[in-house]
């Protein structure tokens, strides 16, 4: 790698003008190169489950993996790595230099609409899951880059909103994934979020930023923006930011320069920023040409990538309850019930959408695998329209599946007139027009008959022609986030009768938004709730088993947005309970990432957790339910039992505050406290396909028996927990052994501080070894404003999840 002397004397090569434009995006997701110095262009891609590429929206087709939260759910490192490598192998088939994640905000209430893209409510499963992640992208030469420094846990108002965190908190939890991934992997990037904390943007955060994150850490990365975050030049240049994203526009350039000359920025800070700059360049091979892509990467359509990311995500799947009628009996008659049975959703919304060479859905997993499967649709999910399936529609010019795309300028000239094979397309990013468009046409035949749902999607005002009627709708932005345009434009339908083709031309107008998403909307028309109820009861009363399927989508899950609830959404409940009570057996399999409500829990005898699945999502699914991949993951955020009854919950702000205010007691941590009501289903919850039995439980610590505390790692030596598990069942079968220290002292909750899986066979016995991590045994002094060791006497709990613990091991 290249020395720092080296870098130096690149940079003292440039003038200020140039140095200060190498610091903004050369595009969305490229640098500007600078060949008098070396320097080549960068390229970045989103990429926390999926290197999606250059453009945001069409593309290549590229993997889509399981959602952070079922990858989490494993509770294993081994298989973050994996990810990491696989997203490197994807990230290196498109010649990316930098994949923007992992995501590793804390799931601090479960309203929070983006925490499908981050992995736990714990900030050290966070870490060290992170960490591996790191290390297997970073191990192939590709940049990995933490996001979003800090106190970024919701969506709402997500621009603007000031998270105000006490500093033992924010160190203890918020900071802690950071600092973990920091110390264990040593990311090669990290982003600044949108919001501000405690008063200052997170880019300007000299506190955070300069002071811990390049000082006290000694973190020689970049740090850039998140997209369009940066609102100043001199103060983010002196609050620790390196690089603003995108460009080529934004608020350094001239500005920036001008600082300079006025004495508010030093130039040593624009050398240091473009110091960092450069080593990533020379890490990922952007300087003197250094990079060599490899070859023969498998594509995401590949048989053994099939393979490799149905076991991952059918690993992390998560059996809450189960009588026994889990795994399924092969012979069994199933009759598989629910619009997310045959509508199953792969990935989550925003920014972390790809374009996958196909979506597996539950009932083509299940369908393949068992014969005579009995497939019946359910009751809606979605409030807002979406995009019409490809082979729903076709371009009424040639015929082929798509739609047809004509965009003209304020005088009627064309800029575009093609087919797209989507039912998707862009404006004002990727969609390579010279200009905005004054007029975009979207035309359309809408195959089937009977009742339809015919319309669009996307901001503007519209002038629909369906079969001859015509329809002026205005569609506008329900918030002040453009962002939305993009990331959840709304929509507009009619129901149309016909047993016929149905003709759409679909003309918007420009409305003021300068970019974003269109899709021509077509599909069977929604059904009376009671004639889905009666049709679901009837297939459940005459199968052996019923599989019921419901969930979230991305209305719920998704950038942008956060939830106002976690019930689920439409009459699924009432779903689930009708075919309960006629199934002899029913099965609940949740398509959701994050927590959901259940008030059906007790009615059904078995619930399988089964987050956001990626592309082979329903052959995931089927290898779980049938046991051929175990489902053995456990839990990685608390389930509240009602609304409202979690340690923190509130994600709206108010004039623009939102406050931690439960402090260090959130999540698990705060139900164990008793500051909120026990949950549904604890953190660390996960029944697999075995049973067990815990003996020989120990605990030994580098300072000798009787040690407390303050007395345990980083002190006087290791704490270990050892334990003989046994697995009591019939079928071989992985445990996940979890250690967790309760302080007496009443105001330090209760936190993980480690854990380990094994795998053991029918009826065999394996001593498991957890060794506890040292950066648990610590608390932020606010009056000394420095890291120090718990006090006084503390209890370990070894558990199967804070709802099962199988011994307490005093300490001091």
């Amino acid at each position: 790698m290249t020395d720092d002397v080296d870098l130096d004397a690149r940079i003292a090569r440039l003038d200020l003008e140039s140095k200060v434009r190498l610091l903004t995006g050369a595009t969305m997701f490229t640098l500007h190169d600078e060949e008098s110095i070396g320097l080549g262009s960068m390229a970045f891609s989103d990429g926390p489950t999926g290197v999606r590429g250059l453009e945001f929206i069409g593309g290549d087709e590229v993997a889509l993996l399981p959602n952070a939260t079922l990858i989490a759910s494993a509770w294993d490192e081994d298989l973050a790595h994996e990810v990491g490598q696989v997203l490197a192998e994807e990230a290196q088939r498109q010649r990316i230099h930098v994949v923007l994640g992992p995501t590793i905000n804390l799931h601090r209430s479960p309203l929070g609409g983006r925490l499908f893209e981050a992995y736990s409510e714990d900030p050290l499963l966070t870490g060290r899951l992170a960490a591996a992640y790191v290390n297997g992208l970073q191990g192939n030469g590709v940049g990995a880059c933490l996001k979003h420094l800090v106190a970024n846990e919701a969506e709402t108002e997500r621009h603007t909103v000031n998270s105000v965190v006490d500093e033992a908190t924010l160190r203890e939890l918020y900071l802690l994934p950071f600092e973990i991934a920091v110390e264990d992997a040593h990311p090669w990037s990290i982003m600044a979020a949108y919001n501000d904390v405690n008063g200052v943007p997170a880019t300007e955060q000299d506190a955070v930023n300069n002071d811990i994150v390049k000082g006290e850490w000694g973190w020689d990365g970049l740090l850039m923006s998140d997209w369009f975050a940066t609102r100043s030049a001199g103060p983010a240049a002196n609050g620790g930011l390196d690089l603003v994203m995108p460009g080529p526009e934004g608020p350094w350039g001239r500005a920036l320069v001008a600082a300079v000359k006025d004495g508010e920025v030093a130039e040593a800070v624009v050398d240091d920023h473009l110091r960092r700059l450069l080593r990533l360049a020379d890490r990922v091979g952007a300087l003197d040409g250094a990079v060599t892509w490899p070859t023969g990467r498998p594509g995401p359509a590949d048989p053994t990538r099939r393979a490799q990311l149905e076991r991952i995500a059918a690993r992390g799947m998560t059996v809450v309850r189960n009588d026994g009628s889990l795994p399924l009996n092969p012979d069994a008659r199933v009759a598989l019930i629910g619009r997310h049975a045959t509508q199953t959703v792969d990935m989550g919304g925003g920014s972390a959408q790809v374009r996958p060479p196909h979506q597996v859905s539950i009932a083509e997993g299940l369908s393949a695998r068992l014969d005579g499967v009995v497939v019946v649709d359910g009751v809606e999910v979605r409030s807002r329209p979406v995009a019409a399936d490809l082979d729903a529609v076709s371009d009424p010019h040639d015929g082929r599946a798509g739609i047809h795309f004509t965009a003209t300028d304020s005088d009627g000239a064309v800029l575009a007139d093609r087919h797209v094979d989507d039912t998707t397309v862009s404006f004002g990013v990727d969609d390579g027009l010279p200009e905005l468009p004054a007029v975009i046409r979207l035309e359309a035949t809408v195959g089937g008959s009977g009742p339809r749902s015919i319309g669009v999607v996307g901001v503007g005002s519209w002038t629909l022609r369906i079969d001859g009627a015509s329809h002026d709708v205005e569609l506008g932005l329900a918030s002040g986030d453009v962002a939305e345009a993009l990331l959840t434009p709304p929509g507009w339908t009619t129901v149309v009768e016909s047993d016929s083709p149905v003709r759409l031309v679909a003309e918007r107008r420009s409305s003021g938004v300068s970019f974003g998403r269109l899709s021509v909307v077509g599909g069977p028309a929604p059904r009376p709730v009671a004639d889905v109820l009666r049709d679901a009861s009837a297939a459940a009363s005459a199968a052996d088993v019923a599989v019921v399927v419901v969930g979230l989508t991305d209305e719920q899950e998704t950038e942008a947005a956060d939830k106002e609830t976690l019930a689920l959404p439409g009459h699924q409940d009432e779903l689930v309970s009708a075919v309960a009570a006629t199934a002899r057996r029913t099965v609940v399999v949740v398509n959701a990432a994050t927590p959901v409500l259940m008030p059906w829990f007790d009615e059904v005898d078995a619930v399988l957790v089964a987050g956001i699945p990626g592309q082979e999502g329903g052959h995931a699914v089927a290898s779980a339910l049938l046991g051929v991949i175990e489902p053995s993951g456990r839990l990685v955020t608390s389930f509240p039992a009602a609304d409202g009854a979690s340690p923190a919950w509130d994600v709206v702000p108010v004039d623009g505050v939102l406050r931690y205010a439960e402090g260090s007691f959130m999540g698990y941590r705060g139900h164990h406290a008793g500051r909120a009501p026990e949950p549904a289903l604890w953190f660390g919850h996960g029944l697999g396909y075995g049973s067990w039995d815990y003996a020989d439980v120990a605990v030994s610590t580098g300072a000798g028996p009787g040690a407390g505390p303050g007395d345990g790692p980083g002190s006087d030596g290791a704490v270990v927990v050892t334990a003989s598990v046994t697995n009591t069942s019939d079928r071989p079968s992985r445990e996940v052994v979890q250690v967790y220290l309760e302080p007496d002292d009443v105001e330090q909750p209760v936190r993980l501080v480690g854990w380990s899986g094994v795998h053991v066979g029918a009826g065999a016995t394996a001593t498991v070894s957890v060794d506890c991590d040292a950066r648990m045994w610590r608390r932020w002094d606010a009056a000394t404003r420095g890291w120090a060791h718990l006090e006084g006497g503390a209890t370990l709990l070894v558990a199967r999840g804070l709802g099962d613990v199988r011994a307490r091991l005093p300490l001091g």
